[in-house]
């Protein structure tokens, strides 16, 4: 459910914003977030944000909530629809679908929803400027707006480098908290939110953060903006739902179906 505090924006001229839809009974929200998950992957895949068979997008079942939707293994990202998607419990047992499941999914967001039960989705996927961003083993700057969303909203964690142990979704879990996002050092980004199109967004957003920051710091010293004011716009524009609204712009410019 999204609060009116979580829906803060300031109000555009000329109309109103969407907000997302309303279901009646589990069936349809399943269907919608399968829909929304899938199209989620093949943004990404038009994005450049696929790695051979590295990456993976969570969404837990609105009626089964210790089930989680994944992606097939070695499937590209831009192929993905609805009909391809895997249920597995929290355990990383496969219940509906067709195909294998990257044990790294299973070990590191089945960990992640268990430990937080209000993490809808859930993003990792391996990206050129993330895994770059991430060997600095320091976080984001409130260099600009954008980057303010992650401005005391973000964890540093140490792991393994191939994630599959079991409780190493558990321990990024509970290092997570409340922040939306985590710099795995020496391996990448990782993303959640309130519904896939919230976490997807929010990736996508961190990885274009991480670019700028690179390319800002091999130019010279970097100014980072006043603690007050990165709290300001944090809390004007880092909520789930504005990541939601933003999802919904680049479906639209990057999805013909």
């Amino acid at each position: 459910m999204t609060s009116q505090a979580d829906m803060y924006i300031p109000k555009p001229l000329g109309g109103s914003l969407p907000v997302p839809e309303a279901f009646t009974n589990a069936s349809q929200e399943r269907e919608h977030r399968k829909r929304s998950l899938a199209a989620a992957f093949r943004v990404f895949g038009k994005l450049g944000l696929a790695e051979g068979i590295a990456g993976h997008i969570t969404v837990r079942d609105p009626e089964f909530h210790d089930h989680l939707w994944v992606n097939p293994y070695a499937v590209h990202f831009s192929k993905i629809r609805p009909e391809d998607l895997i249920r597995i419990t929290e355990a990383g047992e496969v219940v509906e679908g067709e195909g294998p499941v990257n044990a790294a999914a299973v070990a590191i967001h089945c960990g992640i929803h268990r430990t937080n039960p209000s993490v809808i989705a859930a993003v990792h996927t391996h990206s050129v400027y993330g895994r770059a961003f991430s060997t600095l083993h320091q976080p984001l700057l409130p260099l600009n707006q954008e980057a303010c969303v992650y401005f005391e909203n973000q964890v540093l964690f140490s792991g393994d480098v191939v994630v599959l142990s079991g409780d190493e979704g558990e321990r990024i879990g509970r290092a997570l908290g409340s922040s939306k996002s985590v710099i795995m050092l020496n391996h990448g980004l990782l993303t959640v939110g309130n519904s896939v199109e919230a976490a997807a967004y929010r990736f996508i957003a961190m990885e274009r953060c991480c670019q700028i920051q690179l390319l800002a710091q091999a130019a010279g010293e970097v100014r980072a903006l006043p603690d007050e004011e990165a709290r300001l716009v944090k809390a004007q524009i880092g909520s789930d739902y504005v990541a939601w609204l933003g999802f919904r712009g680049l479906m639209s410019a990057h999805l013909d179906d």
